[in-house]
């Protein structure tokens, strides 16, 4: 255990490396002695044991955090303002983020749930913090606490999740302030609750699991909002993941259902409706049930007094099966009393007589007079038969005559068909030998170009925006000689689309890509701006140095990043079966088949391009690294291929933040379609946004040893880990740019990573 001596040397450490001010350290050193010692009782030797027995120390300081503290890693600062809450699991703090103020302009308020060092010291508990970051960052809804992120102090060692913050006050507050509550009222606060525990279960198959009333929030405009997913549990099919995530006895004594603690089993929405049951119990009475002073509500019925009690019942099978369901049959349990139902029965018996009397009469009258409706109708069915006659020989007539018409046309139009394929044969076969020609005279030009850099006679770099008409006709050239014009069509545009052998489709649409030179990575003042607006200097470093790159072969790359339809078809014909967590067919947001495909690893992307080469006869592979940098640039020496900024009217990205004086624009929280936006000069789309992209490279920390051809770097670095291009729906602008480079474990997927694929063409 930490001695109080012990966590002050790591401040002074933490202060001489320049992570800590002065203020800071004192502040900290201070807080620290606060909670181990009484004050004048401080021992003399530093060393000396912490008293257990001597008074606890004032809120805020047991991990050291004081008002006006920053917390947090250097790149994201936090400056606590207001102690909001602690327990035994840590305490809760409103707090300034001070990055969001430094790219917005004004302090941002979020809450801190600030754990001890000692809850998170293994491996395992850490883990368990970082699940329930991620568990509780894809539960977007209205009704449940935002979390954004988690982080670890390097000061405190302490880890936190970063959360939205919010004004108003809890169950136990409300209850505490206005005593009992009406049915009415309870069931209007609870119905939110229902919504986002329908939520959790429906969409993430999760159980939260500590329900009570100092979990459910009410804010000051009368929002509602669930807090504390932190022990949720998720139901899994089968084998040793269908245990509870969290322990058995993690919830609250009280609202805890009796199956709750048992080991191993798999957690159920029952567990929720329990503890829901309970604090319906305990809102209109002021008490739990079983408690001294519990008794059967005044406000509800017999039969809604039923319904309560079998929903905090000690069989799960009994109770509703969700907490929406509890609610709905109280609701529908409320009615007459006996008396009133009885007087109500006979009311209802006398009006069914008087109807059945009326009904007799009215079809009485409708017998006779549907009978004189039938004669009519059937001398009215004469005169139409004999008239539905003479139309169908006068039709049969004229049908004869079209028929002739007919034939005489198409006599006509096939004799003109057969003129008309003579020319177009004619016109294909010119058209033909003049790509053939042009491509034939630029690969020399290619070569002889190459030939002459080898020998060091051509001094200045090849255009990037040079002979795009030869870079088509080269890739014309290619398809027209590698594959019949059935599984390789071309369009004037430049668009190369490969049908696959069996015919049963085709594969993505490809836009051709020309030779060129160009400078990788970014310029000393890009990566100025990009620090000022918040960048690591550990990514930054990545971008360097800038260098020379030639592409020295032409290749077609993806007009588009992979889509759900095209990546279904792979997992149709594949019998493909994904390893991550994210449901790429469902990821939480909406998607259709024109959106881009999320949820993949990089080893599934591989297994994609082997699949569609060998649908297609073609070479199809990831693109390396400097061919996607390449090819997002378009020629442009700019942050961005669209200028020094970027607006979310060019792409998808958080819009709530901006870059280098760009616009403010939309958080569109999700993917959208491939051809929302404009493409680049070269034809491609999202290029910047919406997904990040796999590329075939390993991670290495910056360009040193990096080939010059425009080959994927595949040797030394984190074999572990591949690269990513291009930032996602999710991250802020500065993580667009074209130099930008990302890293991440080839073995997970994620609902901000798709792929762009790459056909060779020689």
């Amino acid at each position: 255990m930490q001695t109080a001596i012990d966590k002050i040397r790591e401040l002074r450490a933490l202060h001489d490396d320049g992570l800590l001010s002065r203020q800071e350290f004192e502040l900290r050193k201070n807080a620290i002695l606060d909670a181990a010692y009484q004050p004048g009782e401080r021992p003399a030797d530093p060393d000396a044991l912490y008293d257990a027995s001597a008074p606890a120390a004032r809120p805020g300081t047991e991990i050291g955090l004081m008002t006006g503290q920053e917390i947090g890693p250097q790149n994201r600062r936090y400056r606590l303002e207001r102690l909001i809450a602690h327990g035994g699991m840590g305490q809760v703090w409103q707090a300034t983020d001070l990055a969001t103020h430094a790219e917005l302009g004004h302090s941002a308020q979020v809450a801190l749930k600030i754990l001890p060092a000692h809850a998170t010291s293994a491996a395992s508990h850490a883990k368990l913090l970082i699940q329930e970051a991620t568990r509780a960052r894809r539960l977007a809804h209205e009704h449940i606490v935002r979390v954004y992120e988690w982080a670890q102090d390097p000061a405190t060692s302490s880890f936190f999740l970063i959360m939205e913050y919010l004004e108003g006050e809890d169950l136990d507050a409300v209850l505490a302030r206005e005593g009992r509550l009406p049915l009415a009222r309870v069931l209007a606060l609870l119905d939110p609750v229902a919504a986002a525990l329908d939520y959790a279960w429906d969409r993430h198959h999760l159980v939260h699991r500590d329900i009570k009333p100092g979990n459910v929030f009410v804010t000051t405009k009368g929002d509602v909002k669930l807090l504390d997913f932190g022990i949720a549990a998720r139901a899994r099919a089968s084998g040793p993941a269908s245990k509870l995530d969290a322990p058995a006895t993690s919830g609250t004594a009280g609202y805890r259902a009796p199956e709750a603690v048992i080991e191993g089993r798999t957690p159920e929405s029952t567990l929720d409706v329990y503890a829901v049951a309970v604090m319906i119990h305990q809102l209109l009475t002021g008490v739990l049930p079983g408690e001294p002073g519990g008794t059967v509500p005044e406000t509800l019925g017999a039969r809604q007094w039923e319904v309560l009690r079998g929903g905090f019942g000690r069989d799960p099978a009994a109770r509703p099966a969700s907490v929406h369901a509890l609610l709905a049959a109280i609701r529908a349990a409320a009615g007459p009393s006996a008396v009133e139902q009885a007087a109500q029965d006979a009311r209802e018996r006398i009006e069914q007589e008087r109807v059945a009397r009326e009904l007799a009469a009215r079809r009485a009258i409708e017998a006779e007079a549907a009978a004189v409706v039938k004669a009519q109708q059937d001398e009215q069915r004469r005169v139409q038969l004999r008239e539905q006659q003479r139309r169908e020989r006068l039709e049969a007539e004229q049908a004869r005559l079209a028929r002739k018409e007919s034939l005489r046309q198409q006599l006509l139009a096939r004799r003109d068909e057969e003129v008309a394929k003579t020319q177009a044969a004619k016109e294909e076969a010119a058209r033909k030998a003049a790509q053939l020609k042009a491509a034939a005279a630029y690969l020399a030009q290619q070569k002889k170009a190459r030939e002459e850099a080898a020998a060091g006679t051509v001094n200045e770099p090849v255009s990037q925006e040079r002979a795009p008409d030869a870079a088509a006709a080269v890739a014309v050239a290619v398809a027209v000689a590698d594959a019949p014009a059935a599984t390789a069509p071309v369009a004037d545009t430049g668009i190369l689309r490969d049908a696959f052998i069996d015919g049963s489709g085709s594969g993505p649409a490809m836009v051709l890509i020309q030779t060129g030179r160009f400078q990788m990575g970014s310029p000393e003042h890009e990566r100025r701006i990009a620090m000022a607006a918040g960048s690591q200097k550990n990514w930054i470093a990545r971008e360097t140095p800038q260098h020379w790159v030639g592409i020295e072969r032409p290749f077609a790359m993806g007009r588009y990043p992979v889509t759900v339809g095209e990546w279904r078809a792979f997992a149709q014909a594949s019998s493909w079966q994904p390893a991550g967590e994210v449901d790429w067919a469902a990821p939480g947001f909406p998607q259709t088949d024109d959106h881009p495909v999320v949820g993949v690893t990089w080893f599934d992307a591989l297994q994609y391009v082997a699949w569609l080469s060998a649908a297609t006869g073609k070479r199809y592979r990831l693109p390396s690294e400097a061919e996607w940098e390449y090819a997002c640039r378009a020629g442009t020496k700019t942050a961005f291929n669209t200028g020094d900024t970027i607006a979310t009217t060019q792409a998808n990205f958080d819009g709530t933040f901006t870059y280098n004086g760009g616009p403010r624009g939309e958080f569109r929280h999700g993917t959208t379609k491939v051809d929302t936006f404009a493409p680049n000069a070269w034809g491609l789309h999202d290029m910047h946004g919406n997904v990040w992209e796999w590329v075939q490279d390993v991670v290495h920390e910056n360009y040193d040893g990096a080939p010059g051809d425009g080959s994927a770097w595949e040797t030394g670095g984190d074999q572990v880990r591949r690269i990513l291009r291009g930032g996602s729906w999710l991250y802020n602008p500065r993580y667009l740019r074209s130099a930008l480079r990302n890293g991440f474990s080839a073995v997970l997927s994620n609902d901000i990573v798709g792929l762009r694929v790459v056909r060779e063409l020689m």
